[in-house]
């Protein structure tokens, strides 16, 4: 194993802890931190190596991964040249507006505690774009700047939204991919492709190997093989896969592997298959999460006692991956595939159930827990749950416990000129689970021989502790306990000070709840 080199460097600051390089010769790095803060250049560090004077284009930048994926490469890749990233007009935002939130975001704040930061961030260039459209909807001089810079790409545009219609799905997550396979190949300098697919692609398939499986000849048969295939005849694909898939979702991103697969001659590309994506492990912040899609959704109205009923199959695997390993993932996948080029394409199924399994029971009791160590001053009922298989039990307590509570909150604030808002958070949730319940009531088994393989690839110690892909040192217990209060800080914006005062309201809730009980089984008793 080598040993690396560290020295501190020109953006050092002692103040933060800055940015630091430590020498050793005949003994293990040792990472030098404090106050959270771990900026580093590592003189033997083949992936920093990698990335230096580089240029990089990120799609799908303002998503949840995107965002992770960029904190990191400008905070340990600091020798990088540019970030570009491809940036789309919302219908109430310009490109330059979700821009400049994009850099005010918290994902960023341990760059802004250094005195460089200003010149860090300055190394992130926003061009405007949209995947779907030819070039990628590029003006003319971003087109060339791309063409002529650009050293890594990593793809993560998509849209992950279930229940999408299959034009919309297919427009993003398949038509999306083609147009940036197509500009990747004029790239003069690019050195790898990173394609961000899902670890459900192939979701009809119990045991999910590390290949990209091909489309079944009898389709692929019908379709003519060209550089862009047009909508029709990818929709036409997709309407014959959709009955072996449960959503759009999963078919769309099988179909956009498959044409990653096509341009792997062409292109030094890999796919990175991450899981269920949750909060941070470590980094940039420990349980950073920015959004309440899938299960952190589920966690935090657990958390506030508003869910009571779940249908999830409990003794099954639920395979989620913090986002923090699915960024170093990323990062090093682009490093391995530069480096060791090969004629097969790469795939590598970012997943926890291999190596450090979870189930839903544990995952369920250890929410539970830390709800209960850390309430949110949010709670509106003393959390409880159960899950279940039995669907008709299920609508029972959905309507007991879900819609009747929402319907009566609902009229106490018609009742005082507010606006109600629980039986449409009701049925937002509703909408999820439903959504969801498929991936609660399977399991896949999903191998992870190429993530074992990058892992042993990187030799130097540092990068294993700066880019760490191990997810069997994460203890469920602590990351459990952590995501909760990142829940808590950063999407319900309630400082850990409230902790206290959310104890108390707890404790007068559970008398109420245990009152409730007691009058509920008096009722039933009486009627019997």
């Amino acid at each position: 194993m080598n040993a690396c080199k560290y020295e501190q460097c020109n953006y050092s600051n002692n103040k933060s802890g800055g940015f630091w390089k430590y020498y050793s010769n005949n003994i293990s790095p040792t990472l030098i931190t404090n106050n959270n803060s771990l900026i580093s250049i590592n003189e033997n560090s083949p992936i920093q190596e990698f990335y230096k004077n580089g240029s990089i284009l990120i799609t799908g930048s303002t998503g949840f991964i995107g965002k992770a994926l960029t904190e990191k490469l400008l905070r340990t890749c600091v020798t990088v040249s540019t970030i570009y990233l491809l940036i789309r007009p919302k219908k109430n935002q310009t490109v330059e507006e979700r821009y400049q939130d994009l850099l005010s975001n918290p994902v960023f704040d341990r760059i802004r505690a250094e005195e460089c930061s200003e010149k860090i961030l300055s190394k992130v260039i926003c061009v405007g774009g949209d995947v779907t459209e030819p070039d990628l909807g590029l003006s003319e001089d971003d087109l060339i700047k791309l063409i002529e810079n650009v050293t890594v790409v990593f793809h993560s545009a998509a849209t992950v939204k279930f229940n999408e219609s299959l034009d919309t799905a297919l427009t993003l997550n398949s038509i999306g991919t083609q147009r940036v396979l197509l500009l990747c190949r004029k790239m003069k300098k690019l050195k790898a492709l990173i394609h961000v697919s899902t670890a459900y692609s192939n979701a009809d398939k119990e045991e999910i190997l590390e290949t990209v499986y091909p489309i079944p000849t009898n389709i692929l048969g019908e379709i003519k093989s060209n550089d862009l295939l047009c909508k029709e005849q990818l929709k036409k694909i997709g309407e014959k896969l959709q009955p072996k898939h449960p959503n759009t979702y999963t078919v769309t991103k099988a179909m956009a592997e498959w044409m990653v697969a096509e341009y792997a001659d062409d292109i030094p590309v890999a796919v990175v298959r991450p899981s269920i994506v949750t909060a941070a492990w470590r980094e940039p912040f420990e349980g950073w999460v920015d959004n309440i899609s899938g299960i952190t959704g589920i966690m935090m109205e657990i958390g506030r006692g508003t869910i009571r009923s779940i249908i999830c199959d409990q003794r099954l695997v639920v395979d989620i991956i913090p986002v923090d390993f699915v960024v170093n993932t990323l990062i090093a996948a682009a490093w391995h595939t530069a480096t060791y080029r090969s004629n097969a394409i790469k795939v590598y199924n970012c997943t926890s159930g291999t190596l450090n399994p979870i189930s839903w029971e544990e995952l369920g009791a250890l929410t539970l827990r830390h709800t209960l160590t850390v309430p949110s001053k949010y709670i509106q009922w003393y959390p409880g749950f159960t899950f279940r298989t039995n669907r008709f039990i299920h609508l029972l307590c959905e309507m007991m416990f879900h819609f009747f509570p929402a319907f009566v909150m609902d009229t106490f604030l018609r009742l005082s000129n507010s606006k109600p808002i629980m039986l449409k958070m009701y049925n937002r949730f509703k909408l999820a689970a439903k959504t969801g319940e498929f991936f609660a009531l399977h399991q896949w088994n999903f191998t992870s021989e190429n993530v074992q393989v990058l892992h042993q690839a990187m030799e130097c110690s540092s990068d294993r502790e700066i880019f760490n892909i191990d997810i069997s040192m994460l203890n469920w217990d602590l990351y459990i306990k952590n995501y909760m209060l990142g829940i808590r800080k950063y999407i319900l914006k309630d400082p850990v000070e409230t902790i206290p005062d959310a104890q108390k309201k707890l404790q007068r809730l559970y008398w109420s709840h245990k009152a409730l009980q007691l009058i509920m089984t008096a009722i039933i008793i009486k009627l019997i």
